[in-house]
């Protein structure tokens, strides 16, 4: 009985929240007067798969998808090597003043984002990078408190004699970073991969302060394209939603192994 009422409320929840979802999707797929009729009418009468189609030429949606892809692609590849090197060093070496030093990177995530947005937009105008993917590229491959620290607990668990017996075969720090930790913390790296995709496939405030021409724009910032003087064409906006969604979605199923495993290894539980 107990087993039966549990699964009964995982599939209660699960319903719950796969119905904004549904709804994302069945929006997508109505006419126009039935978006908009009252009462709401969950399935659609007649499916429109044309809606897709059409949403996705009214505005230059390729250019935006190219623009999320590089951002998206050189923030992942610059936040897994900042912060693995980072970590590594934190984890492994010892100097003066590293556990302080390791303790103001943790406090820089008490920081919002919304108290560094004014200075950074002033640095980057003064650099002439305002209109350009750089101010939504180049923070990235300094690192994330977060993900450091989410590297450093995954190294800390990897035993140190294994680095030991590479260092009596000659290996230099570097090559027991690359050919030893590198490996072994692969589920940790997807981990970071994934939330940080995440991050930036969905940011929808960065570059909207630091973009201004339209061919410049990401996926999120094409959204609100379809936002017009008299109203909103909603239908548009679900279906792009959608097609917005598949990729995050594709990503977490095919790596959700990796997340569980990565989760589980670095003491956050």
């Amino acid at each position: 009985m107990k087993k039966v009422l549990t699964y009964a409320l995982l599939l209660f929840f699960s319903l719950l929240f796969l119905m904004p979802f549904f709804w994302l999707v069945t929006t997508a797929l109505k006419s126009p007067e039935e978006v908009y009729m009252y009462p709401p009418k969950w399935v659609p009468s007649e499916l429109h798969w044309e809606n897709f189609a059409k949403a996705w030429t009214i505005q230059p949606f390729n250019v935006f998808l190219k623009n999320s892809l590089t951002v998206t692609v050189l923030c992942n590849i610059g936040q897994l090597i900042s912060s693995s090197l980072v970590a590594y060093g934190f984890a492994r070496f010892r100097f003066k003043g590293r556990d302080a030093l390791f303790m103001v990177v943790l406090a820089t995530m008490m920081i919002p984002w919304d108290v560094t947005m004014i200075p950074l937009y002033m640095e980057f105008n003064f650099l002439g990078w305002i209109n350009t993917l750089k101010p939504l590229i180049v923070p990235s491959w300094f690192g994330s408190a977060f993900y450091i620290f989410l590297l450093r607990q995954f190294i800390m668990t990897i035993p140190t004699e294994l680095e030991e017996a590479a260092k009596i075969d000659g290996a230099g720090d570097l090559k027991i970073f690359t050919k030893i930790i590198i490996p072994l913390m692969f589920p940790a790296l997807v981990l970071v991969s994934v939330f940080n995709m995440l991050d930036t496939w969905n940011d929808y405030l960065g570059p909207l302060i630091f973009l201004n021409d339209a061919s410049m724009y990401t996926l999120t910032l094409g959204l609100a394209q379809f936002k017009g003087m008299f109203g909103v064409d909603m239908t548009s906006v679900m279906a792009v939603t959608t097609i917005i969604c598949l990729p995050p979605l594709a990503v977490f199923f095919l790596a959700q192994r990796y997340i569980v495993e990565g989760i589980s290894m670095t003491g956050i539980k």
